[in-house]
């Protein structure tokens, strides 16, 4: 079982930036894939970016390539996402996850694969 708890959410003029953290119980957080997502008023949730512990490989959305950072530090039992030149569009609940299943690449941007999430954190980035 894995509880994960989101902080760093709130308010940010376009252009600035932001860093989420996302801490989890267990002793074996560094053999969790980890996942970010977010969730605008009115849509789906959708993913933002993923790290994988079995290969280190990240993944980003499109929308965040080139902004956000996704990296972890597995002594602290945390995964962060830096958030640079938010924009507007940014704005949403974020949502920590976390599965151990090895899968295919495409499975870790989709919200399914994903078995524990967090409570949500708001971003709001205004213009």
């Amino acid at each position: 079982q894995v509880q994960l708890v989101e902080s760093g959410g709130g308010l940010v003029q376009a252009g600035g930036s932001l860093r989420l953290s996302c801490a989890a119980t267990g002793r074996t957080f560094s053999r969790y894939h980890m996942g970010w997502f977010r969730q605008a008023p009115g849509k789906e949730r959708e993913f933002v970016a993923a790290d994988t512990w079995s290969t280190g490989t990240t993944y980003y959305s499109d929308s965040v390539k080139g902004r956000f950072t996704i990296s972890r530090d597995n002594t602290k039992n945390t995964v962060y996402l830096q958030m640079n030149s938010l924009k507007p569009e940014d704005t949403a609940v974020y949502y920590c996850a976390a599965d151990s299943r090895n899968s295919g690449s495409y499975y870790y941007t989709q919200t399914q694969k994903y078995n524990y999430w967090g409570q949500g954190t708001q971003v709001t980035v205004s213009s």
